[in-house]
């Protein structure tokens, strides 16, 4: 049971924990901050909170878990605002989608990486923001990844573990160094492709037909380039090497389909196109694709 807990940005990912947790019973006393009054507002007339405070060393006072769901770029600030102002047996995680960041501002703060912060990363989310796009479905049979240090507390990584757990998720641990790295591959360059591509087709001078006549796929593949741009900002600046190096390999791997397209390699193509199909199937669905025909389909 968490007496209070103090969520540091009450939009999407920090609402949704609090409705998730107060569904469950496993929470007494909800405090939120954030830089909005209005969304703060919203977010005690929905329920999602309890109390509300604009100032982080005001919210924290008093909890026993503490849940930084800010911008990755103001991490730094708010480990400065609380600093000292916490409980002496407070634990503090957060949900940020690049670790080494979040440690490496800790230390800079505190001296060192506190053993009561369990850093982690909840792999779940929409393209929608604020509190109003919160429920508390949202980690329901989710990924959360605890990036734990040696020095962290072991009682407190249970507590964060259970926290998740609680909310419908499912917990697993990783290195730091490890999570920044998959994490650029698997969620990070994506979000990349849909921003760029949609970037570069805004641009064209007859981006209003294109749009206009954008299929479903289209809008599929597009839908997380609606994510807050803020948050990707801070994102591909707190993992930039990890995530320009899958860049790279991305752009390769694009002129490579480019020159097989251009020479008609139709073998090559299927080879390309069978191995992501196949990959993707068992990934998703657990299934084993059988190889097509060569042939061109009728």
């Amino acid at each position: 049971m968490i007496e209070r807990l103090a969520i540091i940005g009450v939009g999407l990912i920090g609402g949704s924990l609090a409705r998730a947790l107060r569904g469950a019973g496993a929470v007494g006393e909800i405090i939120g901050c954030g830089r909005s009054a209005q969304n703060l507002e919203l977010a005690c007339d929905l329920g999602v909170i309890d109390d509300c405070s604009r100032d982080p060393a005001e919210a924290v006072a008093g909890a026993d878990m503490v849940f930084l769901a800010v911008p990755l770029g103001a991490v730094r600030g708010v480990f400065e605002r609380i600093q000292g102002q916490l409980r002496a047996d407070a634990v503090m995680t957060d949900g940020g989608s690049v670790k080494g960041s979040v440690v490496a501002d800790a230390a800079a703060v505190f001296g060192e990486v506190p053993a009561r912060l369990v850093p982690g990363h909840p792999i779940a989310g929409t393209e929608h923001s604020g509190v109003a796009a919160s429920f508390p479905e949202l980690y329901h049979n989710r990924r959360v990844i605890l990036t734990p240090l040696p020095q962290t507390d072991a009682a407190a990584l249970a507590r964060v573990r259970a926290m998740w757990e609680t909310a419908g998720a499912v917990v697993t641990e990783m290195d730091v160094a490890h999570h920044d790295h998959v994490l650029a591959a698997t969620s990070h360059l994506p979000h990349m492709l849909a921003f760029g591509l949609v970037d570069l087709l805004a641009r064209r001078q007859d981006n209003d037909e294109i749009f206009r006549y954008a299929a479903g796929g289209f809008r599929d593949f597009t839908r997380i380039a609606s994510s807050n741009p803020v948050m990707w900002r801070d994102i591909c600046l707190a993992n930039a090497d990890a995530l320009s190096d899958m860049l790279a390999r991305f752009g390769e791997e694009m002129t490579h389909l480019a020159e097989t397209i251009r020479r008609r390699d139709a073998d090559h193509l299927l080879d390309i196109f069978f191995r992501a199909k196949t990959a993707r199937d068992s990934y998703v669905d657990g299934v084993s694709v059988p190889k097509p025909d060569s042939s061109t389909p009728q």
